[in-house]
């Protein structure tokens, strides 16, 4: 890797088009909607003593652009399998997402309704006079990891800034929270256009006017129509939004903000999946498929889980406070006894085994408008994973060079957010 904290300009090596698919509109729904049964219990803590922590909910995008497919079964868990047997149950998870996507399923709707969950965090003091146009901080997390996730790191980030009025903490439909109020209605298939175009459904449709230091109604209200379609044109009249997506996060929010440009003010980019995945990356990912489908996903206790993922080398690189997150709210008590995780390993394999977004994220990046400061933050960490793909994150940076910046976190992996060694340097 290179000595220095960020990548030079390298410009990109030619490829032929994915011919990216126009972005699919999504409908109003209309009537009454019924709360479902809510899986989670009020939040009675909050951050550093400062700001207020509630969960809510909004529907989902309607209609989906992924059909609505069988769930395939789990392959059988073994600690004995050669990793090029891991490999190729990836590549057959790839194959069957792609056959399903674009032949096998083609024109099969799904407008059943689902539900994303997301985490406010807003200050307390009710005599904070907020700024107008004042900073609202919106997280898009990785594959496989709750909302909560990024708690660890906003501790960091509060002690240390106090521009922020407000913090968002999306949660896609087939992970944490959503996961268990979308477990009978999610399909076997995903296109991260999807989880995209719930992200914009939000923005546009659902995130208040205002920040308001009141609380909020569970499920969120629906803005008026003129208010969504002013938004769509100019973008929030009382905030300025900056946008940090890590992993496929980072491509979800790049895809919204190529559709709808004027929301955004700033665009932070974590080492996102954002990739034409040939030779290496194509490789890796059919393994990291493979490893997901075997991964455990059951054990007689929170503490039995925490002392399992100690003793594993991925889990133990993790900040402490990160892990206990996932403990805390990545898994659930699955009514036998034992604590399970949320979200179900076969819904985290058929995310990553969907690439088709990521491609065409890549070549429309050089499209992302220029008026959106973009920051990439990528891993420097010497291992195969990143030395293998160092030539594809130097082009990956510079897909669109105007008001962009990148820097290169070298204590860390891909797991850039939540490793033990990076979160002050990545501050």
């Amino acid at each position: 890797m290179p000595s220095s904290d960020s990548f030079p300009y390298t410009p990109t090596t030619l490829r032929t088009s994915v011919k990216p698919r126009p972005w699919v509109p999504f409908k109003r729904r209309e009537g009454r909607i019924e709360i479902p049964p809510l899986p989670f219990k009020p939040r009675t803590d909050n951050l550093l003593g400062m700001y207020n922590i509630s969960t809510h909910i909004i529907p989902a995008a309607t209609p989906r652009v992924t059909p609505n497919t069988p769930v395939p079964e789990l392959p059988p868990r073994s600690s004995k399998r050669a990793e090029r047997d891991i490999k190729k149950l990836g590549l057959e998870l790839m194959e069957q997402q792609a056959w399903q996507g674009e032949d096998g399923c083609s024109g099969v709707t799904d407008e059943r309704l689902l539900w994303n969950c997301v985490n406010r965090y807003v200050k307390k003091d009710r005599e904070v006079k907020v700024r107008m146009k004042g900073i609202t901080l919106f997280l898009v997390h990785a594959t496989g990891f709750p909302k909560e996730i990024w708690e660890t790191t906003l501790c960091y980030l509060l002690a240390v800034c106090g521009v922020i009025d407000e913090i968002w903490s999306w949660e896609s439909v087939q992970h944490g929270d959503s996961a268990l109020l979308n477990r009978q209605n999610l399909s076997g298939c995903f296109d991260w256009t999807d989880n995209a175009r719930d992200i914009a459904n939000f923005l546009i449709n659902y995130m208040p006017e205002e920040v308001e230091i009141s609380a909020l109604p569970v499920q969120l209200r629906r803005l008026p129509l003129s208010i969504s379609e002013a938004r769509q044109k100019n973008g929030f009249s009382s905030r300025t939004l900056v946008v940090a997506g890590h992993s496929s996060g980072g491509c979800a929010a790049t895809l919204v903000a190529l559709n709808f440009p004027a929301s955004f003010s700033s665009l932070i980019l974590v080492d996102p999946m954002i990739d034409t995945f040939t030779e290496f990356p194509w490789e890796h990912i059919q393994y990291v498929i493979g490893l997901t489908l075997i991964r455990r996903q059951h054990w007689p206790s929170r503490e039995d889980a925490l002392r399992s993922f100690k003793s594993s080398p991925v889990f133990s690189a993790w900040h402490p406070g990160v892990l206990r997150l996932y403990v805390d709210y990545g898994l659930y008590e699955d009514g036998s006894g034992r604590v399970g995780l949320k979200t179900p390993p076969i819904h985290e394999a058929i995310v990553s085994a969907n690439l088709q977004a990521s491609r065409e994220t890549w070549e429309l990046m050089e499209n992302l408008d220029k008026n959106i400061e973009l920051l990439w933050i990528m891993p420097g960490k010497e291992n195969r994973e990143v030395t293998m793909m160092e030539q594809v994150f130097k082009e990956r940076v510079w897909r669109r060079p105007a008001n962009s910046s990148n820097i290169i976190i070298k204590s860390s992996d891909h797991l850039v957010c939540i490793s033990v060694y990076h979160l002050q340097s990545f501050l």
